[in-house]
């Protein structure tokens, strides 16, 4: 049996969206700057995806813009927006366990003079909201939070930070990177406070190479990129037609039944942490605070509460005397795919930024993997994976110790 567990990296794609992007490159595939029927065609398939993203919005189809991805998005959010708004002040502010296509971003921005504060984090992973009030200044003019860490699904305060920005530093923009919370929460940016908000295709079913951004109406991005003036002229070039076509429906299926999805993952997330906590010793989760002595009451309210403060896809599991590689490649030979932290940076882990930001301790920096869900996982991939790491863990350790 084969158990994926690599969602925050990518997704399987819907077979509606798999089917719609093939007919879209075999049959409907003109170009929609074309003038002839074709063109008009392909058209009308991006105006539909604007319109059923928007949809799950509450907000206008002419505020997304369709990109190659959550990188992108990220890009353009934070290059177009700090550069646009530079007349009225030099200072940014992010964390410090943003997604790299933030923080390198920011690094660049940096050396073409910028001034850039970077917030803490507390242990489980959120910003303290009064380290965000004393760093905005009047002179900041773009804060960038993410949504949900994709490495321990922390969920971060994004409508109190929201609030706070706007009201103490107005010049700013607020941009969300919502690549691992997007399908995951409902959104309405604009009642939220958010301007400017990245979303990744291959994160909810959709293929890969294809993402959006929410810019909301009336705020003004610089392009970074040029040519034809695709796109309002915010992002020239042929449009990736079967790709926001997939985007688009993928984006309209992962809302529909959205509650149960949502409590299935939620307790599938609860399974799982319970059959680690109980059934090995020297287990940490990171992200979520519980009782790490194994004494935890999974029945009791404040735990549900706890599990439910973080993204409901997202564990984040530290195994004290195994080194994160050698038990991913362990569980792989079980069929179960994990990642050891996150795979958005390469193929080759380095320490983790996150986990160094939360305070794990060192010995858990390289003995830490993510594990993530999606609505096609079951719960008997999960008792799987328990019974798993229950017979690989202790071996591990065995062969550690020598």
């Amino acid at each position: 049996m084969e158990i994926y567990l690599d969602n925050s990296a990518t997704t399987q794609v819907y077979k509606e969206v798999a089917d719609l992007a093939f007919s879209l490159m075999t049959e409907d595939y003109g170009n929609p700057s074309s003038m002839h029927h074709k063109g008009v065609v392909a058209e009308n398939y991006v105006r539909k995806a604007s319109e059923q993203i928007a949809k799950t919005l509450k907000a206008d189809p002419k505020e997304i813009l369709f990109t190659s991805g959550g990188t992108e998005s990220d890009n353009m959010a934070v290059i177009g927006g700090a550069m646009s708004n530079r007349r009225l002040g030099n200072h940014l502010i992010t964390t410090s366990v943003e997604h790299p296509a933030i923080l390198n971003t920011m690094k660049y921005l940096e050396d073409q003079g910028f001034e850039v504060t970077y917030l803490g984090v507390k242990a489980d992973g959120r910003i303290d909201l009064e380290e965000l009030r004393s760093a905005l200044r009047e002179d900041t003019i773009l804060v960038s939070i993410m949504g949900v860490n994709n490495e321990i699904g922390a969920r971060q305060p994004v409508e109190e930070a929201a609030q706070l920005v706007h009201e103490l530093s107005p010049n700013a923009l607020f941009h969300v990177d919502s690549v691992q919370a997007y399908g995951k929460y409902r959104f309405n940016p604009r009642k939220s406070g958010i301007d400017l908000m990245s979303v990744s295709g291959h994160k909810i079913h959709a293929p890969k190479g294809i993402g959006f951004l929410y810019i909301k109406d009336k705020v003004r991005i610089l392009p970074i990129n040029f040519g034809g003036g695709q796109q309002n002229g915010l992002r020239s070039g042929t449009l990736n037609v079967p790709g926001i076509a997939g985007l688009g429906l993928a984006a309209e299926k992962i809302y529909e039944d959205f509650d149960n999805k949502t409590d299935k993952l939620y307790e599938l997330k609860t399974s799982l942490i319970k059959g680690l906590l109980t059934g090995l010793d020297d287990i940490k989760i990171n992200g979520i605070d519980l009782d790490m002595n194994g004494d935890t009451d999974f029945a009791a309210d404040e735990t549900i509460e706890a599990v439910r403060a973080s993204a409901p896809h997202i564990v984040s599991v530290s195994v004290k005397g195994v080194r994160a590689e050698v038990l991913l490649h362990a569980l792989e030979d079980k069929g179960i795919y994990v990642s050891a932290g996150s795979a958005c940076a390469s193929n080759h882990p380095s320490v983790s930024g996150t986990l160094k930001s939360i305070g794990l301790e060192k010995g858990l920096l390289d003995s830490t993997v993510r594990i993530s869900m999606s609505e096609f996982t079951t719960e008997e991939e999960i008792s799987a994976t328990v019974s798993a790491f229950k017979e690989i863990v202790p071996m591990l350790r065995q062969f550690s110790r020598r």
